[in-house]
């Protein structure tokens, strides 16, 4: 599926913004970030359906493996293959040309072989190549609206579960499901390395399919992990994903958020002349960018756009609420938060929350909803 740009400065967020704040700036926005714990930081201050669950984000997660510069020896070692595409940059610092789809490749195949136990990793030339830290914030921050969840329905007793303990490929204990997967598989492994979730991933591009299927087969640690479902029929979401004894603790995705792919060469048009800003000379309209990340069009376009395609999956989901925990997905547009948050109302959802993340001077958010009551909720713990 689709995804956010890619932002090259994600590690050195903290510096950049503490840097750039204004010494006219009320003394609470001017503090320094510091690396003391904060109290409660993995907790919901509130559970109201309109609060997030966590304090403004001014980085990546604190759990996030990727705070800070990037271990190139630690990678190299990891990937060999990544040594030719290292460049210095202006304050001498080892790094990548973030423009350079080869080295981007290089680099995702190094973190993930150091640091999330892959022997193997690729991907079909022209799909998503997706940014690690971004990716891995989402799931930190799902793991996050778990334990709240947890917490918060500890005490309450449940009578009469109905559902099967036994029953269906998916129904373990913690298993999420991740809609449109995509060649790359990264949210399954990220999140089963993580925090050991099994995944159920799905996809509706016969080749992602396959490709993730191939690199659960390679990788050892992924084969008990992960399971990869088609989507047959392209304008469903979850019908035909989710089987009738399913029961998933979340649901994930990175939607589709461009309408068409002359939408899709634009917007990657800016992100390399963003890339190259006071580099090189700035590309055409008419110009023909070579992606960094690249992306199918399955993977970038959907008709109508982003909010057709959470509108959608919004009503869809309704029909899956007593199979799901928590649904939730990314959206890239800040505009289309509100637009989702009114879908889900009229639909009956008891508890919407925004979440929002930062990567660098980029914020971004996913939306998470249920139509369970606190009791309902708890017996995906039990």
């Amino acid at each position: 599926m689709a995804t956010g740009p890619h932002n090259k400065n994600n590690r050195h967020s903290q510096t950049t913004n503490r840097n750039n704040k204004s010494s006219s700036q009320k003394p609470r926005s001017n503090q320094p970030r510091t690396n003391k714990p904060k109290a409660n930081n993995n907790k919901t201050a509130s559970h109201r359906s309109k609060s997030p669950i966590h304090k403004k984000p001014t980085g990546l997660h604190p759990r996030n493996l990727h705070n800070g510069r990037y271990d190139f020896d630690k990678l190299e070692a990891a990937n060999p293959a990544l040594t030719e595409f290292v460049i210095l940059n202006p304050r001498g610092e080892r790094s990548i040309s973030f423009s350079d789809p080869k080295a981007v490749l290089a680099l995702n195949e190094g973190l993930l072989k150091a640091y999330y136990g892959l022997e193997f990793w690729q991907i079909p030339p022209g799909y998503l190549c997706p940014p690690i830290p971004g990716r891995a914030d989402y799931i930190h921050y799902l793991g996050d609206l778990l334990t709240a969840t947890k917490e918060k329905t500890d005490t309450l007793v449940v009578e009469n579960d109905e559902r099967d303990p036994n029953a269906g490929s998916a129904n373990h204990k913690h298993t999420v499901l991740d809609i449109g997967t995509g060649a790359n598989c990264i949210y399954p492994i990220l999140g089963s390395s993580l925090y050991d979730w099994n995944f159920v991933a799905s996809d509706i591009d016969p080749i992602s399919v396959k490709t993730a299927q191939l690199l659960i087969q390679a990788n050892k640690r992924l084969t008990n992990k992960v399971k990869v479902r088609q989507q047959a029929k392209p304008s469903s979401i979850f019908h035909g994903i989710i089987k009738p004894n399913d029961d998933f603790i979340l649901t994930m995705c990175n939607p589709p958020f461009h309408e068409s792919l002359e939408k899709a060469r634009e917007g990657s048009l800016r992100k390399v002349n963003n890339l190259n800003k006071g580099k090189t000379e700035a590309l055409a309209k008419n110009s023909q960018p070579v992606l960094n990340f690249a992306g199918t069009e399955n993977e970038l376009c959907y008709e109508g756009g982003e909010i057709a395609f959470l509108k959608q999956m919004a009503i869809e989901s309704k029909d899956f609420a007593k199979q799901v925990c928590w649904f939730t997905s990314l959206v890239s547009k800040k505009e289309n938060v509100p637009l989702l948050q009114q879908q889900l109302k009229k639909l009956g959802a008891t508890n919407i929350r925004v979440v929002e993340m930062a990567q660098g001077q980029k914020i971004s958010r996913f939306v998470a909803w249920s139509f369970l009551t606190n009791l309902e909720q708890k017996s995906f713990f039990s």
